[in-house]
């Protein structure tokens, strides 16, 4: 079954690659680890990859200059449209993989969906996603090119959204957001930790320590604070 989950999302990208607007999309969700791991970390890095959710990120504006039906690009993979009930946006469900779509929340914010019309889609806005945004690296597979969060700027995010999770979630991205913040740690390089630190907002820094406050890691308080 991992093996069948690993091949079908190597799949959407490369559908999304051949159609042309890969290079639109920003890799935000748990599956970042993945590519943290074999690309960018090394195996000295360890992670758990426990999830169905593919998190994409759609900067806005969009720069798309093409049209192209996302539900119908991936609907012979078995992928069908699924509609938050409580949300009002769309998300592709599959067997093995669940395909959300995010954009940058802007201004007062809104609990509507954004309609994507050029991809046949609407997405959720949220909150913070524009710091993963500025700090995006590009990683080579094959013959795509994936973006994705610096995994310092992955690692601050789950972070400074912690108190707006659920608990099951929100120990995940725990989780994960330390076993980054440990790696860099441990291969001494917490002046790149505290250079991405130092470019978020005052109030943002001041959630993240909260955050790391509540899980008790002063250590790595220390290191952004000196």
């Amino acid at each position: 079954m991992e093996k069948q989950k690993y091949e079908l999302f190597d799949t959407v990208l490369k559908r999304f690659h051949k159609a042309g607007i890969l290079d639109n999309f920003i890799l935000i969700g748990s599956w970042c680890l993945y590519f943290y791991k074999n690309k960018v970390l090394g195996s000295s890095f360890t992670y758990a990859l426990r999830t169905r959710d593919i998190d994409i990120l759609v900067p806005t504006p969009s720069k798309l200059n093409k049209k192209v039906d996302i539900p119908d690009l991936l609907e012979d993979l078995g992928f069908i449209v699924e509609h938050s009930l409580s949300k009002g946006y769309i998300r592709l469900g599959h067997l093995d993989l669940i395909l959300e779509f995010l954009v940058p929340e802007k201004g007062r914010g809104t609990d509507k969906p954004i309609v994507l019309p050029q991809l046949g889609i609407n997405a959720q806005a949220l909150r913070y996603l524009d710091f993963l945004v500025d700090h995006v690296i590009k990683v080579k597979v094959d013959d795509m090119t994936i973006k994705m969060p610096h995994p310092i700027a992955f690692a601050l995010h789950k972070l400074l959204i912690l108190k707006k999770r659920k608990t099951d979630k929100a120990e995940k991205d725990i989780e994960q957001s330390l076993s980054l913040l440990d790696h860099y740690i441990w291969i001494k390089q917490t002046d790149e930790i505290v250079r991405i630190f130092k470019t978020m907002h005052r109030k943002w820094q001041k959630k993240v320590i909260e955050s790391l406050k509540s899980i008790n890691r002063l250590d790595i308080i220390q290191i952004l604070t000196k």
